[in-house]
């Protein structure tokens, strides 16, 4: 992708200008996590979530103002119960942490000593807080190879240039070992029973670490020696108990996927600009003035946005509302080719479509095919009625 921002001070100033204007005056900009990025990532056609989230709009807010609110997160328990795991996890210098790191993907190094470091990385502001965990990086990666000792990054902060406007990342921790390489370790409180865990939570959980690998793959070019390991860490409680384990997940698919349809994304500059002046999202506005300027903004709906995207709600009703085909699934849109809407994809099962169109060709023979086997069906059944004695 180009670099951020595109040429220099006076466009950046009128483009952060604008995409204030869009959130609203007042609102501050949402800035943008890994959760957020998985999720577009796996949408990179939707321009609509691409300018919104990087515009900072308050999508939650949004969505409420537009009468379709859709609740995310975990609940207040869940969150509790997630951060006293992590603390268990890292605690006491976070030994037991880096004793699973070199139990599972320390092969061949020393293990951790009472000398492991654990950098303060503390600063003002997040691009501020990028900066001392690239410093912190490069002075780890130093004294592992000067002097053998392993490095715990606790909450280290990542940059990672996403449609032309900068996302900052905070992944649970990030290990660099003796030899330099550096190894995300992900933490969760759902269990680990026998040695597996719930595999659509693991998945999610390996495509929000691949984005922390590709914005550490940023920082490790810009240094030396330093390498990153495609295997990630996850840390969960082990079966029913709060005692931590560990598995190591091989993250390269689903980093490549989420490289490849991160540079897919439109830039948000150019997205911005195709909409008109005085064009908002503010949530203090006018519910139709909020459906207008939302419309107003291309987007991708498709069922899984129902478990990633806080407006999903209000974009099924509008694709509802206009018989779009995405409403039944991308693999219903992907077999219809051409037919972008359920009205045209009747008329075509019907015989009313083009004769050179194989999908309306298909459609119209497998409702002819359809309508023999219900037509079979139906005289079998009104003969076995009649030849039935009771």
């Amino acid at each position: 992708m180009s670099s951020y921002p595109p040429s220099g001070p006076p466009q950046t100033t009128t483009l952060r200008q604008r995409l204030a204007d869009l959130r609203g005056p007042a609102v501050p900009p949402r800035p943008l996590d890994a959760r957020a990025l998985a999720a577009l990532a796996a949408n990179p056609g939707c321009g609509r979530r691409a300018l919104l989230d990087g515009a900072g709009v308050d999508k939650t807010a949004l969505a409420a103002a537009l009468g379709s609110p859709a609740s995310f997160g975990q609940s207040q328990f869940a969150i509790v119960r997630g951060n006293s795991f992590e603390a268990k996890v890292k605690g006491d210098g976070g030994a037991e942490l880096l004793r699973l790191v070199h139990e599972r993907l320390g092969a061949g190094a020393e293990a951790p000593g009472p000398d492991a470091r654990v950098p303060d990385l503390t600063a003002a502001g997040p691009e501020g807080r990028a900066a001392r965990t690239a410093l912190a990086l490069r002075e780890a990666t130093a004294a592992g190879e000067a002097a053998g000792v392993w490095t715990l990054l606790d909450h280290p902060m990542l940059a990672l240039e996403v449609a032309g406007s900068p996302a900052y990342l905070e992944p649970d921790a990030v290990v660099v070992h003796p030899d330099g390489r550096w190894t995300v370790v992900e933490i969760k409180s759902f269990p680990m029973i026998d040695g597996s865990a719930d595999a659509a939570k693991v998945g999610a959980a390996a495509r929000q670490a691949a984005v922390y690998v590709l914005a550490l793959e940023r920082t490790a070019e810009k240094l030396a020696g330093a390498t990153v390991g495609h295997q990630v860490l996850l840390v969960c409680p082990k079966d029913f108990s709060n005692l931590p384990t560990a598995a190591v997940v091989d993250v390269r698919r689903e980093r490549a996927v989420t490289r490849r349809q991160l540079d897919r994304l439109t830039r948000v500059e150019e997205l911005a600009r195709a909409l008109p002046e005085g064009l908002s999202f503010d949530p203090a506005r006018p519910a139709e003035e909020l459906t207008e300027a939302v419309s107003a903004v291309s987007a991708a709906y498709a069922p899984e946005c129902l478990a990633a995207c806080e407006l999903a709600f209000h974009c099924r009703d509008r694709a509802r509302t206009a018989g779009e085909v995405t409403a039944l699934g991308r693999s219903v849109r992907g077999e219809l080719g051409a037919l972008t809407t359920v009205e045209a994809a009747l008329a075509a099962a019907a015989g009313c479509g083009s004769p050179e169109d194989p999908t309306s060709a298909a459609l119209h023979r497998a409702a002819r095919l359809r309508a023999e086997a219900l037509s079979g069906l139906g005289a079998r059944i009104h003969r076995e009625a009649a030849e039935c004695p009771c």
